[in-house]
């Protein structure tokens, strides 16, 4: 979500800077971290036309909404008590002014001498003289005040002072004490008559009414119910506490406690026939009866996807709802972010609990536009460690498979190696045996820790369904780099560098980048291959598939596919370098706030997508804008696969669940056929991050179960991008 905002204009003359800003990209969006805490509303008017209302957290700023469609009526005034629906009341002394909101109309009502403002309905005011007597005052057309006296309370009724306003205009609800009784009635405000119709409503009574009904606790009763009738006993089962009454329908909501499973929803139970149904689910917070006879309530799913509802009574005397507002979701602090597969993910704490912290997820597509809303992946989290003045924490690295790895200290100091974003509860989790240590690099299944102990380093490996990590490989420190299954560390000789294979336990390939130091530094990505001989340099990224070296500007960098980006740490630059032709061209995509908004880092104020995707940075109001990158991507790839067969056979319960780990986002087609050749089963899907993860059960395409054997898979992936050709991998497998 993109924010604007004033600009002030002085008259100062100004003397130009000795340099000018640097051009910089447009970002494509701009997106925040949301509180997961639904947003909360106060309203502090409703009517016929719309509300008023203040959010939490908008440091009280009333806002209004108004309702499509509204046509407001020929004619308002205190002559006609319908039109009241839609009237604004305000209060100085013993001046009460309103006004009717969508016609403009206005009346003034003075409370006179000896009585005192206790509520007002529409174009009524509901005063108590000095012996506690209730008055009904209305403007009259020659501008003076009506006082009608309250008639028919009974003998020795004692007003409470609770004085109800609900959904009606024409009716207000007093609560008063008599011969040790607490009873509620209502008054009729176009004639001042008052009737009793709820007797021992207890001291804390929860009134709700309308022009048909009037309900406290499980007792309802017509409001024209005969002089003399018994209430009726509300016997549908419902949770939570009694709202508003619309129609014919009781609204209960905000229940205490909920049974397990069971999630907060608004609850229609019609006082007709005590038949409850759901009528908002995930409903929860602020609701308000309105004077047309409706009310306001709030829903949703989740933070990003919550709303103001307006409920109005149908013919019938049901109840129907419509979105009357969307409710903004509360920015939270991402102290984290890191991009992978076209997958946005922040860590922060978005809720208003210390300690509490976690990753979400805002797809994107190609350019790096939002194509869903934030998501959470993962579970609750304790904090990421960060050591003290380390300038590039928290620890992240996305995997391109979903997951994202980060670095976690228990409390007996040992750090370990995490892995979460499949789901919202598994972690997967690998100790180190050390501490202060630092993530490296980590695609898939493996991760590169560099341990605090000197010459420490490993290779956590998370392989698919586990919730143990282990350890791939443990080595001398070194420069080094994974890409897939691949670990890319300093040759024997200057400037070459050797991929051993994670799988084969092997040395693989050696490529001489032609740098003229042994590496300090190494980075792989699809078929580039970044080296660095140290902060001054020289830097240069070797092209296998080309088989070119080309120089590019030394610093911290971050390899992406045919480019690297780096923060020029003193004027706050952020630039991409683009070598994909061979030859380096630099441009500054942002100027990143000068003061760090959190600990920093790569993942802390930037981020790459090393899959085929974009940059991402922090803004000066703690927001992330994504720019697109511009360079074209490497044809789609597999990096690593794991498709071993489901021990024992797959089944619904426990699937065959491969994963093929690409280089960049897909749509894919899996096929299953027999020995015969036939196809059995065809499955699709987009992928999660970079990688294919299907699920097969054993089943054919029409549901049966198929025979035991050997079963060949065929796999087509298309890339989401539309560059490069279609991928095409088979194998086999078996069922039973």
């Amino acid at each position: 979500m993109a924010l604007s905002g004033a600009v002030a204009l002085s008259c100062a003359v100004l003397t130009a800077p000795a340099h000018a800003a640097p051009s910089v990209d447009t970002p494509v969006a701009t997106v925040q971290l949301n509180s997961t805490l639904p947003t909360e509303i106060d309203y502090t008017w409703a009517g016929s036309s719309g509300f008023r209302y203040r959010l939490s957290e908008s440091s009280g700023t009333l806002q209004w909404a108004d309702y499509p469609g509204v046509t407001p009526p020929a004619h308002a005034g205190p002559d006609d008590l319908s039109t009241g629906t839609d009237v604004i009341t305000s209060v100085s002394g013993a001046t009460v002014t309103q006004q009717h909101r969508s016609t403009g109309a206005t009346a003034t009502v003075t409370v006179p001498s000896g009585q005192t403002y206790r509520a007002a309905s529409g174009w009524s005011v509901l005063t108590q003289d000095a012996a506690g007597a209730p008055h009904v005052l209305r403007a009259a057309a020659d501008g003076t005040t009506t006082d009608l006296p309250v008639t028919g309370l009974p003998d020795g009724a004692q007003p409470t002072g609770t004085f109800v306003t609900g959904g009606s205009v024409r009716r207000l609800a007093v609560v008063y004490t008599r011969d040790g009784s607490t009873d509620v009635g209502l008054v009729d405000l176009a004639d001042g008559t008052f009737r009793t119709y709820l007797t021992g409503v207890g001291n804390s009574p929860r009134i709700v009414f309308n022009d048909r009904w009037l309900v406290n606790g499980t007792k309802a009763i017509r409001v024209d119910s005969a002089p003399g009738t018994a209430p009726s006993t509300i016997t549908a089962s419902f949770l939570g506490e009694a709202q508003a009454v619309v129609g014919d329908q009781l609204l209960t909501g905000n229940a205490m406690f909920l049974p397990g499973g069971a999630t907060p929803e608004l609850t229609a139970v019609s006082l007709t026939d005590n038949t409850a149904r759901t009528l908002l689910a995930n409903s929860k917070g602020s609701f308000l009866a309105t004077p047309d006879g409706g009310a306001l309530a709030t829903a949703g799913p989740s933070s990003v996807d919550w709303h103001v509802y307006r409920v109005t009574p149908a013919e019938d005397g049901s109840a129907t709802t419509e979105k009357a507002l969307d409710l903004p979701a509360w920015q939270a602090a991402p102290d984290g972010m890191t991009l992978a597969g076209g997958e946005l993910l922040m860590y922060g704490n978005t809720t208003h609990t210390g300690g509490i912290y976690g990753f979400y997820d805002i797809p994107l597509d190609t350019a790096g536009r939002p194509t869903g809303l934030q998501s959470r992946r993962g579970p609750t989290l304790q904090g990421s460690t960060c050591p003290g003045g380390d300038a590039a924490c928290p620890q992240l690295e996305a995997l391109g498979d979903g997951r994202v790895a980060y670095l976690w200290t228990d409390t007996q100091g040992e750090e370990h190696v995490l892995a979460v974003g499949l789901d919202a509860t598994t972690i997967a989790d690998e100790p180190t045996g050390d501490a202060g240590g630092r993530i490296g690099t980590g695609t898939g299944r493996y991760v590169l820790y560099n341990g605090g102990t000197p010459g420490s380093q490993r290779v956590a490996d998370f392989p698919r369904g586990a919730t143990a990590g282990g350890t791939a490989l443990d080595r001398t420190r070194t420069a080094a780099a994974v890409w897939g299954q691949r670990l890319w560390t300093p040759g024997s000789s200057q400037g070459t560098v050797v991929a051993y294979d994670l799988k084969a336990k092997k040395n693989v390939a050696t490529v001489d980048t032609g740098a003229p130091c042994t590496p300090s530094e190494i980075q792989a990505v699809n078929a580039w291959l970044y080296w660095s001989c140290g902060s001054a340099g020289p830097a240069g990224v070797y092209d296998r598939a080309a088989n070119r070296a080309v120089t590019v500007p030394s610093g911290q960098a971050r390899l992406a596919d045919g480019y690297l980006v780096r923060e020029n740490r003193t004027t706050h630059e952020l630039l991409l370098t683009d070598f994909h032709t061979g030859t380096a061209t630099t441009r500054t995509v942002a100027v990143l706030p000068t003061a760090d908004q959190n600990t920093g880092g790569s993942t802390g104020r930037w981020a790459v997508d090393r899959f085929g995707g974009n940059v991402a940075h922090l803004t000066d109001r703690r927001q992330v804008a994504i720019v697109t990158a511009g360079v074209p991507t490497s044809a789609l790839a597999q990096m690593e696969a794991q498709t071993d067969p489901q021990p024992g056979g797959p089944t619904p319960a426990n699937p065959w669940r491969p994963v093929w780990q690409l280089n960049k986002p897909s749509t894919w087609r899996l096929t299953l056929s027999n020995a015969s050749g036939t196809v059995v089963r065809t499955l699709t899907g987009a992928s999660t991050a970079a990688a294919v993860r299907p699920a097969w059960d054993a089943r054919t395409d029409s549901g049966a179960f198929v025979p035991s054997g050997t079963y060949t898979w065929k796999l087509t992936a298309e890339p989401r991008d539309g560059q490069g050709p279609a991928l095409a991998l088979t194998g086999t497998t078996t069922a039973g």
